[in-house]
């Protein structure tokens, strides 16, 4: 599997570009419209076939590019089935597969930073979205949040997975690209040595202002960007 880590700088928001080698398929996880013309420059130079534009869970802090990149390749766009996003192709659920090439994605339903939060495990690494950051986690406190359901999907679907799987996600804001679980076990200050009741007291406490960009990012996601 290859695969192209891209940022967006305004929103700290990763994108991944993930491709088979012998055949071309392609699927994109998390683009940001405004990156729409660099995401598809790309695509169009490696001479990729995308086949799927990918969500981890409905935004509230950028607009997908999923919509413009399905008028541009004829992609299908994924979102798990707890979005009701009638724009979508595909609603995913636990257990499902996405397939380029030689390669799949399998699908882990992980709410709690929202109910339609899901990863994305592939060949030794998982895309996490806002689930489980380096060194961090989502928040939990809107958007169907619930910190001691987000602690669950933490603990009992990602931390079982294998320690030296690597994690890419959703968003950094230090300047890290990328961590792996057996790190995160060990040194997430949130999750580290954390029972659930101290972990819901951790995010319960955060009193975060709201994303910026929410009176813009749900209505557009809920659209696919369009």
């Amino acid at each position: 599997m290859q695969l192209r880590q891209l940022f967006d700088n305004a929103t700290g928001t990763y994108s991944y570009l993930l491709w088979d080698s012998d055949t071309a398929e392609a699927v994109i996880i998390d683009p940001v419209i405004e990156q729409f013309g660099r995401d598809s420059r790309l695509i169009e130079e490696l001479s990729l076939n995308l086949l799927d534009s990918l969500e981890t869970h409905i935004h509230a802090d950028h607009v997908t590019g999923g919509g413009l990149l399905r008028e541009r390749f004829g992609c299908r766009i994924g979102v798990h089935k707890n979005s009701r996003a009638e724009c979508a192709d595909l609603w995913l659920d636990e257990g499902d597969q996405v397939c380029f090439g030689g390669h799949r994605l399998n699908v882990i339903h992980t709410p709690g930073h929202t109910n339609t939060d899901i990863c994305y495990l592939a060949d030794g690494a998982v895309f996490t979205g806002d689930t489980l950051l380096i060194r961090g986690s989502g928040r939990t406190d809107f958007q169907s949040g619930d910190p001691g359901t987000a602690y669950d999907s933490i603990t009992q679907r990602l931390f079982t997975l294998a320690d030296e799987t690597m994690v890419y996600p959703g968003h950094d804001y230090q300047g890290f690209t990328v961590s792996f679980i057996g790190e995160e076990k060990r040194l997430n200050p949130r999750l580290s040595g954390k029972s659930r009741k101290d972990y819901i007291h951790i995010m319960d406490a955060m009193a975060l202002p709201a994303p910026k960009r929410i009176d813009i990012a749900l209505p557009g996601n809920m659209g696919c960007g369009l």
